[in-house]
């Protein structure tokens, strides 16, 4: 069997308001619970009080979810000014200096 290689390179990732996303997905996931809760009893009379802990597990995967990209933004955010500091600050390798090896 022939090993399967890739026609053209993957396309850049998409960015986008990631954390207000994840926040929109985590409250709708707790609204649904709340929304289910007054109806316990029905769900649990049909066997199917899954719907309401699936719920709940959702919110508080959203809300580690949410940890995370805030933690993923504010580090894409951090990086994005190290490499404009670094690009405004003037290089020591240059033909002004006098050596020929660059400065570490």
């Amino acid at each position: 069997m022939a090993k399967w290689t890739a026609k053209h390179e993957a396309p850049e990732p998409l960015e986008g308001p990631v954390v207000a996303t994840v926040t929109g997905g985590t409250i709708l996931w707790f609204a649904l619970f709340l929304v289910q809760l007054p109806f316990y009893g029905w769900f649990a009379d049909r066997d199917l009080l899954w719907w309401v802990w699936c719920c709940a597990a959702g919110g508080v995967l959203g809300l580690i979810g949410l940890w995370y990209v805030r933690g993923r933004d504010a580090a894409l955010k951090r990086h994005a000014a190290e490499q404009a500091a670094a690009g405004s600050a003037p290089s020591g390798s240059g033909s002004s200096s006098g050596s020929a090896s660059p400065a570490p």
